[in-house]
């Protein structure tokens, strides 16, 4: 019977360290929540990360502190946040580009995409737009697509940089029509928006909320949304495949990730609060503000879709032969 004191104390001293995580998790949160945008403010992700982040501090009544570590195309914040204790109090502003894409064409990269995050839930989504100059020779896709065809390399095409969500929408759209443009790569999305409206380059895959204001002033034409509908924004632009160019869409979608090892309990708690802030009909115009919709979903789907994302963007990158190192 002695003999099994020492086991059955372990055993208590164990159960009993549970305990305190436990309170604490069910605590949570008691303290402000440092959301980390991995990129620099102005931008789209900036903007949804404010956006969440406002509505989180009013959900969860504790500050939700914005973050933004930009730099390696979203992998410094990234890292950050991999490094972060896992309490509940790091969150990562997750995108498509950051998680599905950075890990293809960087094999440097300090944390592992797949294992050192905590999917946490799915907000909201942004089509990518196909823009062009006002002086562009084209005023619908089948004029692009031909000229393109006719005059390959004639077109630049401007991204946000080598491997960016609009670099591949490109690539993609080239792969789909057959046409063929020169990539001209830019330190993000500021400077290759300000060439396209003065017109040093003629073409530019951007996320909606980048070109919203220019497309309503008349000073950039979008010839197609690259989403599986029309925008509620721009609703008399039409599809890519509407306009001809099949299994295009790309849809640039934002989450929230934390540490991996977070409690399950925080990580649930954290999931319904941002699927309640994506259902509530209140935040659909101040999404749409920005050319963006609500795009609610929990841990489960956003693992599911950054893996299906991953797949098929790998196709791309290898028949391109995109590498950042």
């Amino acid at each position: 019977m002695f003999k099994a004191l020492p086991k059955l104390a372990v055993a208590l001293a164990a159960a009993l360290s549970i305990i305190p995580a436990a309170q604490a998790a069910s605590a949570y949160p008691n303290k402000p929540i440092t959301l980390v945008v991995p990129f620099a403010p102005g931008g789209t992700v900036n903007l949804m990360g404010r956006l969440l982040a406002n509505r989180m501090s009013e959900a969860l009544g504790q500050t939700v502190i914005v973050e933004n570590k930009p730099g390696g195309g979203g992998s410094i914040g990234a890292n950050f946040v991999a490094k972060a204790a896992p309490d509940g109090y790091t969150l990562l502003l997750a995108t498509m580009g950051q998680q599905s894409i950075l890990p293809l064409i960087s094999k440097n990269l300090p944390y592992n995409a797949d294992k050192d995050f905590a999917p946490v839930a799915l907000f909201s989504t942004v089509p990518n737009v196909l823009a062009v100059s006002r002086d562009a020779p084209a005023k619908t896709v089948g004029e692009l697509v031909a000229y393109g065809k006719a005059n390959p390399g004639k077109l630049n095409m401007a991204s946000a940089g080598i491997g960016s969500v609009n670099h591949l929408t490109g690539e993609l759209f080239m792969f789909r029509s057959g046409a063929r443009f020169e990539h001209v790569p830019y330190r993000g999305a500021g400077p290759a928006t300000s060439d396209l409206l003065s017109g040093q380059v003629q073409v530019l895959f951007a996320n909606l909320p980048n070109v919203l204001a220019y497309v309503k002033s008349g000073q950039v034409r979008v010839l197609a949304v690259a989403s599986d509908k029309r925008s509620e924004s721009i609703p008399d632009i039409p599809t890519l495949a509407e306009a001809g160019v099949k299994d295009a869409v790309v849809e640039s979608w934002y989450g929230v990730m934390a540490p991996s090892g977070t409690d399950p309990q925080v990580i649930r708690k954290l999931q319904d609060t941002v699927i309640a802030i994506a259902n509530d009909k209140t935040l659909v115009g101040q999404l749409a503000e920005q050319g963006a919709v609500p795009f609610p979903g929990g841990s489960e789907d956003l693992a599911k879709l950054s893996a299906e994302e991953t797949r098929r963007w790998k196709q791309i990158i290898d028949s391109a032969r995109i590498q950042l190192d």
